[in-house]
Order: structure tokens, then C-alpha cells, then sequence
């Protein structure tokens, strides 16, 4: 996949967010007691909440067959090309579940948004199961044999979906002291970057008020796994790993959160 430079071009993400010496995140990784290599996951600050990545649902999609069905009728059909790595066809390994990572679209004309809460209704799991983070393992129930159905595009992992960073940028906005004027400091984590450099922390330093064009940060395809206030007021982490993103901050934004009809957000009592 082609990067976002070419021939030394900079970009406007990198333009308004430039690199910042790495010790910038030392309060951050002294408050996470992490080293950020999936995302530094803050502590409740005093509150926090889990904002859930989105997941849709087509208005007339195939419920009954899952991706792994149809990949497989598409393998016995000749419709797929081999994908060779080590001598082994990667198409021909594994379960296809339907699950994908990084940044993630409204996906078009037919589909909408389903949101966690509905979903489980309907199944009868629950959004999250008691101990676990939001994560693959939630929905079993949708699921036949590790499989979604291919009318459902579940969420992304480590990376909000572009709406949803978009809101969640004006709400931070709105509880923050400086408002667009706060300045912040971004971090994505190594597993996220084209280049992987495990040495480097990749922070950058910028405006609230222009966090938005960190979505589109050329050098990954992920929304970042740590934006955060200097004075670590808030800090919201998207785990590499994950299906939802932690905002730990004061009260009153976490009830923002847990209140926006527009993002989804709960709170998970066994991982505050």
C-alpha cells in the first residue's frame, strides 16, 4: 500500500502536528505504567468510559451465510487468487471473521449503523462479558464458528471509525479548559505505522481545535492510539488490539460520553 509522502511532500497532518521529542510522553507513560506499544491505557481520571467502535448492519444483507462460507464457496469456485508467503497459500489458512483493523468508513448506500446495545438485545449476549475488554470476543452468539455473517460488518480493531473520532474531538473540545485552543499531544503506537520503529514513541504535539486531520495521518492507517492533554487532565487511548477506545478524564465528560446520541459508550465497572 502506498504512503501518504511522496518525494519528501508534507502533509497537512504533519504540517499542524509536528514530531515531538519522544520524553513528552514521560508523564503519560509514568501515569499508564505502560510502555505504549499497543496504546499507553490510562487509569480513571477520576472517571473514564469505553467508547465503542461501530459496527453495521445491511438492510437486506445474506444473515445466512458468514464470511467464512462465502470465502471458502469463492475458493472452490476458483474465484481467488493464491496468496503465497513461506511456501503456504494464506488464502487456504484460518477462519475468515469478517473482522478488520484500522481507519473505518460509513460503508454506503444500504447499510446502518447497529448500534452494541441493539445488538445484544437481539442475541441476548451482552455488549461486553463481565471481565472482558471490548474486543473479538464479544457476540459469540452472532457468530458460527468464529465466523460473522456477512449482513454485519463488525467493529475494527485500534481504530475508531472516522465519524465517531470526529464527535469525539468536540467533546473534548467542549471539556476542555482552552477549548480548540488546548494544545495535545498525539502518539501511534508502532504496530500502527508503516515504518515500525519499537525505539521511537512517535508523539506529535498540536491544537485540539485541528485533531481532526489526525485521522488521516499518512504514515498509518489508523486513528491514533493516544491523544492526550499536557497536563494529563484527559487521556484517550484506542488499544491496537481492541474494539473500543478509553476516555479517562473528569466526571462531567464521561457523562458527555455516556450521554451522546451520537457515540456509544459505556462504562465497564471491572475495567474503570
Amino acid at each position: 500500500r502506498p504512503k501518504g509522502r511522496e518525494h519528501g511532500e508534507m502533509t497537512e497532518p504533519v504540517a499542524r502536528w509536528p514530531v515531538v521529542p519522544s520524553g513528552e510522553a514521560h508523564r503519560l507513560a509514568e501515569l499508564t505504567g505502560g510502555d505504549g506499544l499497543t496504546g499507553f491505557m490510562p487509569p480513571p481520571l477520576p472517571d473514564a468510559a469505553w467508547v465503542l467502535h461501530p459496527m453495521y448492519e445491511h438492510e437486506h444483507g445474506p444473515s445466512h451465510v458468514t464470511y467464512d462460507e462465502h470465502h471458502q464457496a469463492r475458493l472452490a469456485a476458483g474465484n481467488l487468487p493464491p496468496r503465497i508467503a513461506g511456501g503456504v497459500d494464506l488464502t487456504r489458512v484460518g477462519t475468515v471473521t469478517g473482522g478488520g483493523m484500522g481507519r473505518a468508513e460509513h460503508p454506503g448506500s444500504g447499510w446502518r449503523r447497529l448500534r452494541w446495545e441493539e445488538s445484544a438485545h437481539r442475541i441476548g449476549d451482552p455488549p461486553v462479558p463481565e471481565g472482558l475488554l471490548p474486543s473479538h470476543r464479544c457476540f459469540p452468539s452472532v457468530k458460527r464458528k468464529g465466523s460473522w455473517p456477512l449482513s454485519i460488518i463488525p467493529p475494527t480493531e485500534g481504530s475508531l471509525g472516522r465519524q465517531t473520532w470526529k464527535r469525539l474531538i468536540a467533546v473534548l473540545t467542549r471539556y476542555s479548559p482552552a477549548g480548540a485552543d488546548t494544545r495535545c499531544l498525539s502518539h501511534h503506537s508502532p504496530l500502527s505505522l508503516w515504518d515500525t520503529d519499537f525505539d521511537d514513541l512517535h508523539v506529535r504535539a498540536g491544537r485540539l481545535g485541528e485533531a481532526e486531520i489526525l485521522y488521516d495521518f499518512p504514515d498509518a492507517d489508523f486513528s491514533p492510539s493516544n491523544l492526550w492533554t499536557e497536563d494529563c487532565s484527559w487521556v484517550v487511548c484506542t488499544d491496537y488490539d481492541l474494539w473500543a477506545t478509553k476516555v479517562a478524564g473528569p466526571a462531567a465528560l464521561v457523562e458527555a460520553l455516556l450521554n451522546d446520541t451520537e457515540i456509544e459508550a459505556v462504562r465497564l465497572p471491572w475495567a474503570p
